[in-house]
Formats: C-alpha cells, structure tokens, sequence
C-alpha cells in the first residue's frame, strides 16, 4: 500500500470512528438504499480530496461510499469538516 493510499484510509477510519452508534445506524441505512435527493450534501468517503458534495437530479452517486450530510448530528459534520480541513491535501489518484 504506498503511502497515499495508507492516509486516505486513515482519514477515512477516523472519521467513521467519530460516529455515534445511532449515526452509524443511519449511514448504514443509507447504504443500503439511494435516499439523496436533489440538493442534499454529502462526502465521497472514496474521494474526500473532493469535499462536500452535492447530490444532483439524475446523478446517484454509489450509496455504500458516501456519508450524507442528513445521517450525522451538525456537530459531527462540523468536526468532520474541520477534519478535512487540516488534513494534507491528497493528490490525485493514478
């Protein structure tokens, strides 16, 4: 695994272990099924170079890679913006 990689997965742990047990309920719902609608916000847990997102009529996205906004408490998805904000910026993959 060469070290990109190794942070991305890093970041990507971190932030699933700040959930709350009924915030990981709800992301795990949500993968299971497309619930986004139009103007929802979410993050790419497979692109956090990326930042928020948000979801577009007729695009949806892969729903077991995504956290959407709707599934975390504001003070979780504030910390996990904070997070992405004082990571190291990630190159683009190859």
């Amino acid at each position: 695994m060469n070290e990109q990689n190794r942070n991305e997965l890093i970041t990507r742990e971190s932030l699933i272990k700040h959930l709350s047990d009924d915030e990981v309920a709800r992301v795990s719902l949500a993968e299971t099924k497309a619930n986004l609608v139009e103007g929802d916000l979410y993050l790419d847990l497979e692109q956090l170079e990326l930042g928020v997102l948000t979801a577009a009529q007729g695009q949806a996205p892969a729903m077991g890679q995504i956290l959407p906004r709707k599934a975390v408490q504001t003070r979780t998805w504030d910390w996990i913006l904070t997070q992405l904000a004082a990571a190291p910026p990630m190159t683009a993959r190859p």
